[in-house]
């Protein structure tokens, strides 16, 4: 069966904590309601190819205060408080490796993000974020 197939697939691989780092509620009203609080259900790790270059150019993009949260929600206790101000492909690579490992490499598989404004649910099934609005919700 190809949608199961299909399915099969995409449980295998979850929504990222980079992808974490750039959701929203998507509800008027709710700018500023960032990062959204998460609560994983099942979380899996899935090795991806090391690209240091790619790290470093992922760093400014990313909000580290959301990912620090993030980390720890699904256990990762090892990326330090503070970045440096210069990080360097060579100089910095465990950094890297460990920065490398919590965005790309850890997938929350089952779960729920919590909007910490309204406290508005959006459901994680088989790695997706369900970030859809009520009806209700769209005005």
């Amino acid at each position: 069966n190809v949608q199961k197939s299909i399915q099969d697939q995409l449980a295998l691989h979850g929504m990222r904590l980079l992808t974490h780092n750039m959701l929203i509620n998507p509800r008027k009203g709710m700018e500023g309601a960032y990062p959204l609080k998460l609560f994983p259900t099942k979380v899996t790790k899935e090795e991806v190819k090391f690209n240091p270059a790619f790290v470093v150019n992922l760093i400014p993009k990313i909000d580290y205060k959301a990912l620090l949260y993030a980390a720890s929600c699904v256990g990762i206790k090892n990326l330090p408080a503070q970045l440096p101000q210069k990080i360097g492909a060579i100089e910095h690579e465990d950094l890297l490796r460990t920065l490398h490992h919590a965005l790309l490499e850890v997938h929350v598989e089952e779960g729920k993000l919590v909007c910490p404004k309204s406290d508005r649910e959006f459901t994680i099934k088989q790695g997706i974020p369900n970030m859809r609005l009520n009806e209700d919700e769209v005005q």
